[in-house]
C-alpha cells in the first residue's frame, strides 16, 4: 500500500568541508586503500535560488533552485527537503525535474505551499560554481561516490559579492555511508576544515539565512516561566506539522501523516491544558475557532493514518498465513488500499486549500506571539502540576467507573483520556523531571490500549469486507485473520490493568500535588 512502506524517494547523502584557496585534494587511496579515484571532470554551474523574501524555506532547511551546467539543455529544477541526519552525513530528499528557467514546476512548488504560508516565491540568490568532480570507485571500479571541489561565487548583478570554496563528498545510491565518512576523514587529515551542514545558499546569504525557522523551538530551562513553557509546547507542535507537511504531500511512507496528526493532537491537547489560564469568565474562548480548524485537519489526517495503521497491521498478520491463504488475503489488502486512495485525495485537496494556508499562518502567529496568560510570569514548575492534574483526574474518574469487563468502546475512551494526560505531563516535563517519568508510564498504558483498539478495528473492518462482497478464498482468509485479531485483542485486554496500576502509582503521581 502506498504510504505504508519505506520512503521510495531519492535521497542525497553528502558531507561538506570548507577549504582555503590553496588547499590540495590529497591522494585518497593513500588514506583509504579501498577507494580509487578516476580522472576529474570540470563543470561550470549556474544556479538561481527561489524562496520567500524572509527566507522561510531556507531557515527550515529547504532549498529550491534552477541550475544549468549539468547536461540538461534547459537546466534542472531541484527541491531539497531535510531528512534525519547523523554525524558528518547530511541526508536530504532530492526531487528533480528537467526544465527551463521561469515559473517552477507546479508540483514541486506545491510541495512547499504550506511552508510558504501565502508568501510568493522570488529569486533570492544567484550562484556560479566552478566544480571539479572526481568519481570515487572501489578497486573493482564499482561507483561509490563523488568528490566535488567547488569554488562558489555569489553574484550581485554582474559583480561577485562573495566567493568561497568547499568540497562535497556524496555517496551514490546503494553505497555505504562509510564512504563519505572515510573520505571526509582523509580530507581533514590533509588540513580541510570541520564538516558542516550549512548549504551553499546560506553561506552566500549570511547571518539572516542562519536564523531559526519560524516558529523557533529554543531550549527551556528548569526555571522557565509558564508563558515560556506554553510557547515552547505550541512552537514544538507547530514546527512538527510544518516539517512533515511536504512529506504528507509526497505520501512518502507513513511517518509524515503520523507526525502531522500527532502535531494537531498535541496542539489541541496543549490548548486545553492551558485553557484555565487563557479564558476569562465573561468572554468566549478566544482560541475556539482555531481548535475547530485543528479538529478539521486532524480528522482528515486521522482517516488516512487509520488506514495506514490497519494496512500495516493486516500486512504483518497476513505473512503468518499459509501460502494459499496469504495469496487470497492479498485481495483484502488491495481493497483497503482502494479505500485509502480517496481519503488521501481529500487530505491533499485540503492541504492545497486557502483554508489550510490560513490555519498554518494562524498557528505560526500563535507560536510567535501567544495570547496573554494568567500567571504568565510564575515559574512553570508551580503552575504545571495544577494544569496537568485536570486531565489526569478525568482519566482517573473514567477508569474508576469501569466494571471488571469494560466494553471495547470504554477502553478506547480511556485511551483517549490517557493520551491527553500524557501530553499534559510531557508539557510539564521540561521543568519537572518527575512529570517525564509519569508521562512514560502513561505512554505504556496508551500503547497497550492502542494495540487493543487496533485489533478491534481490524476485526470490524474484516467483517465489513466480507459483508460487502469478499467471497471465496478471500472470505476464508478474512475469517482466519478475524480469529487472529480476536486473540490479539484478548491478550491486550488482559494487560491494560497492569499498565494502569503502574501509571497510577503514588510515586509516579506525587508530582501532581505540586
Amino acid at each position: 500500500m502506498t504510504g505504508s512502506g519505506d520512503d521510495p524517494l531519492p535521497h542525497e547523502r553528502e558531507a561538506k568541508v570548507s577549504v582555503w584557496p590553496g588547499f590540495r585534494v590529497p591522494d585518497l587511496h593513500a588514506f583509504v586503500p579501498w577507494v580509487v579515484t578516476a580522472d576529474p571532470k570540470e563543470q561550470v554551474l549556474d544556479a538561481r535560488y527561489l524562496d520567500a523574501e524572509d527566507l522561510r524555506l531556507l531557515r527550515m532547511g529547504i532549498t529550491f533552485r534552477h541550475r544549468t551546467g549539468e547536461g540538461d539543455p534547459d537546466g534542472r529544477w531541484t527541491l531539497k527537503l531535510p531528512a534525519p541526519s547523523e554525524g558528518v552525513m547530511l541526508d536530504r530528499l532530492e526531487l528533480e525535474e528537467p526544465g527551463p528557467p521561469g515559473p517552477p514546476p507546479a508540483h514541486l512548488a506545491g510541495l512547499v505551499k504550506g511552508l510558504l504560508r501565502g508568501a510568493a516565491l522570488v529569486q533570492v540568490a544567484h550562484l556560479q560554481t566552478h566544480r571539479t568532480v572526481v568519481p570515487i570507485t572501489d578497486q573493482a571500479e564499482r561507483p561509490l561516490g563523488l568528490l566535488s571541489d567547488d569554488v562558489v561565487s555569489a553574484l550581485d548583478g554582474d559583480r561577485v559579492g562573495l566567493r568561497f570554496r568547499e568540497i562535497e563528498v556524496e555517496a551514490v545510491a546503494g553505497a555505504p555511508d562509510s564512504v563519505v565518512t572515510a573520505v571526509v576523514d582523509a580530507l581533514r587529515k590533509a588540513g580541510a576544515g570541520e564538516a558542516d551542514h550549512v548549504p551553499k545558499l546560506a553561506k552566500a546569504l549570511g547571518p539572516r539565512a542562519l536564523a531559526p525557522g519560524d516558529p523557533d523551538v529554543g531550549p527551556i530551562g528548569k526555571d522557565a516561566t509558564t508563558h515560556a513553557v506554553f510557547r515552547g509546547a505550541v512552537a514544538s507542535a507547530v514546527r512538527r506539522l510544518l516539517v512533515h507537511d511536504p512529506v504528507v504531500r509526497l505520501d512518502a511512507g507513513d511517518e509524515g501523516v503520523h507526525q502531522a496528526r500527532v502535531a494537531t493532537r498535541r496542539l489541541r491537547s496543549d490548548l486545553r491544558t492551558f485553557r484555565p489560564l487563557l479564558d476569562t469568565p465573561d468572554e468566549p474562548p478566544a482560541l475556539a475557532p482555531l481548535l475547530e480548524e485543528l479538529r478539521w485537519l486532524g480528522g482528515l489526517l486521522g482517516a488516512v493514518r487509520d488506514a495506514d495503521v490497519l494496512g500495516q497491521r493486516l500486512s504483518e498478520v497476513v505473512r503468518d498465513l499459509d501460502d494459499p491463504d496469504e495469496e487470497a488475503a492479498q485481495g483484502l489488502l488491495d481493497r483497503l488500499a482502494a479505500e485509502r486512495a480517496p481519503l488521501l485525495d481529500e487530505l491533499h485537496g485540503a492541504l492545497d486549500s486557502d483554508r489550510y494556508v490560513r490555519l498554518v499562518q494562524a498557528l505560526v502567529e500563535l507560536a510567535l506571539d501567544p495570547p496573554p496568560l494568567d500567571r504568565a510570569e510564575e515559574p512553570a514548575r508551580t503552575t504545571m502540576p495544577e494544569l496537568a492534574a485536570l486531565p489526569w483526574d478525568h482519566l482517573v474518574r473514567r477508569v474508576g467507573r469501569l466494571d471488571h469487563k469494560p466494553a471495547d468502546e470504554e477502553l478506547h475512551r480511556v485511551r483517549i483520556l490517557a493520551k491527553r494526560a500524557r501530553y499534559a505531563a510531557e508539557a510539564a516535563a521540561v521543568v519537572i523531571p518527575a512529570a517525564g517519568r509519569h508521562a512514560s508510564a502513561i505512554a505504556d498504558l496508551q500503547s497497550v490500549l492502542g494495540d487493543h483498539q487496533d485489533a478491534v478495528v481490524a476485526e470490524a473492518w474484516l467483517r465489513r469486507a466480507v459483508a460487502e462482497g469478499a467471497g471465496g478464498p478471500e472470505s476464508f482468509a478474512a475469517g482466519l485473520l478475524v480469529t487472529m485479531e480476536r486473540e490479539q485483542a484478548a491478550r491486550y485486554r488482559k494487560r491494560w490493568r497492569s499498565a494502569w496500576t503502574d501509571a497510577s502509582g503514588k510515586k509516579l503521581t506525587a508530582w501532581l500535588a505540586g
